[in-house]
């Protein structure tokens, strides 16, 4: 279903591959029962109890940048994918940021309505340049980052501070790194606020952190209303400690505050997102998410899952499925309900992120486990609600493979890699045994003594009950000790197969589907 109106070319994309209804007018209490997907905007609040009627849902897209009317946890412990379009409006923001520094340096709005009202008032409204001037910037993710690229480019010198940006991603743009954002408010001619909105974050610019500007400062906001302490700036505006303040966004909108009767204020209707590219690109986005989400692909844009960068996916991209068929081995193997799970991660995959391959393993794990659907959405929250201790550690150095994923189940430990360009998954140790086997959907693991005639008899007895062996590997801990056959089999085993196999005194004998 597309609730709200998004570009017809994201409609379009969606109905190349899917039913389509666009229906703004129904009952949606009513109606959400029937779809896989819902495309929103603004307008559509998600409940709670209106996701508890979702009973198809798969995956919610946002087109937009916020997703504040979507109740994303609900979402996530019914396992549906929240996704939005953050990267849409990023060149629309960054330009209604500089559109409202240069207002605020040159009183752009202030002239222009003296003069609607008759008034030609040139020494009134005389400004500053921007040129030579220091901008600091505070938060230095996508938009942050625009902005400085902007702001070098009119001549000004640009200042960031972000706790999660490397050092290096500043100098890349030409713009000064510093450590604390105290130093940004201690520099800065102006000051753009670009920063997530969080518990630590709420009213950052508040009546301390404006004593410690740079007297003079003007300040600009497009980001979060919620960031900046409203009646902290009104009052260091009245008393000249602020020279000036262009804002977008504010605390409770539509705003009607105190700012509105300062002259020295420059304000626009939370308009930074709200261009014709912007929107369309937003429809776009999220319909491809969507698809995405639909097909079993990577969601580059969820809120709920986590999200890896391009570069990263590239790599970690065959390692996914990986994970997760090692995952549901390792648990299959332990043959009860896990306590604790374990990855390690070993080669080049180790210096990525790897969230995504945990959240892989722990869906492999708890597939046909548990009573409610799985996915890499609701992963994670089932371990916790279980208690399952979830671990990861990670290692630059991977001995006899490229890279290596391992997974431990409580002491049921299980190791892979992938081979080949399609790419092709290997187990590369199991139950204490190195081994070498392709993973497959079917697989049988015998533990026994390392005697003679072992392989033998049990190619008879797989033989005798028309069941193929495509792949068989042996691995022992040393010449007479213990022993472990890992076997591909092309079909179900018949049960009486199965049943003679565990009476013929094997140690152990596991017949595992994968999927």
């Amino acid at each position: 279903m597309v609730r709200e109106e998004i570009a017809e070319a994201g409609v379009e994309l969606l109905r190349s591959r899917f039913h389509v209804d666009v229906d703004a007018e129904s009952r949606l209490d009513e109606i959400i029962g029937r779809y896989d997907a819902i495309v929103i905007r603004s307008a559509t609040k998600l409940t709670a109890e209106l996701l508890g009627r979702a009973e198809k849902l798969k995956v919610i897209g946002r087109a937009g940048v916020g997703v504040d009317n979507v109740d994303v946890a609900a979402a996530t412990r019914l396992g549906i994918v929240v996704a939005n379009a953050p990267e849409s409006t990023v060149v629309s923001a960054a330009e209604h940021t500089i559109g409202l520094l240069v207002a605020l340096a040159r009183n752009i709005p202030q002239a222009h309505a003296a003069l609607k009202q008759g008034r030609w008032e040139r020494s009134r409204w005389g400004g500053v340049e921007l040129a030579d001037k220091t901008l600091g910037v505070l938060g230095f993710g996508r938009i942050g980052r625009q902005v400085a690229r902007r702001a070098l480019g009119i001549g000004m010198r640009v200042v960031g501070y972000d706790p999660f940006v490397v050092p290096e991603r500043f100098r890349e743009l030409g713009a000064d790194h510093v450590e604390t954002a105290e130093q940004i408010l201690a520099a800065a001619d102006f000051l753009t606020l670009h920063l997530p909105l969080t518990e630590e974050t709420r009213g950052f610019l508040d009546a301390d952190a404006l004593g410690r500007c740079r007297p003079g400062v003007r300040i600009v906001n497009a980001a979060r209303g919620e960031l900046v302490d409203e009646a902290a700036l009104a009052g260091a505006v009245r008393s000249g400690r602020v020279a000036g303040a262009a804002l977008d966004v504010f605390s409770a909108e539509p705003y009607t505050g105190e700012l509105l009767g300062l002259d020295a204020v420059v304000v626009t209707p939370h308009l930074a997102a709200s261009t014709d590219e912007a929107q369309d690109r937003a429809g776009l986005i999220v319909a491809e998410q969507v698809v995405a989400a639909l097909d079993g692909g990577p969601v580059t844009n969820a809120v709920n899952i986590p999200v890896v960068g391009a570069d990263d996916l590239e790599l970690l991209g065959p390692y996914i499925p990986l994970a997760a068929k090692l995952g549901r081995l390792a648990v299959e193997l332990a043959g009860a309900p896990p306590r604790r799970i374990a990855l390690s991660f070993h080669g080049g995959i180790a210096e990525r992120d790897t969230r995504l391959l945990t959240v892989a393993a722990l869906n492999g794990a708890f597939q046909g486990r548990v009573e409610q659907t799985v996915n890499y959405v609701n992963a994670p929250l089932i371990a916790a609600e279980r208690g399952i201790e979830v671990t990861e550690q990670r290692s630059g150095v991977a001995r006899d493979y490229t890279n290596l994923v391992t997974v431990a189940v409580d002491d049921v430990e299980v190791s892979g890699t992938t081979i080949g360009p399609e790419p092709r998954f290997f187990l590369a140790a199991a139950l204490g045994f190195a081994i070498d086997i392709q993973l497959s959907p079917r697989l049988v693991f015998l533990r026994y003594d390392d005697i003679p005639g072992v392989i033998g008899r049990v190619g008879t007895m797989f033989g005798a009950s028309g069941v193929n062996i495509a792949n068989m590997a042996v691995s022992r801990t040393k010449e007479g000790g213990k022993a472990l056959m890992a076997l591909s089999i092309d079909s179900e085993p018949p049960a009486e197969l199965v049943e003679r196999v565990r009476g013929e005194g094997f140690d152990d004998a596991r017949f595992i589907v994968l999927g």
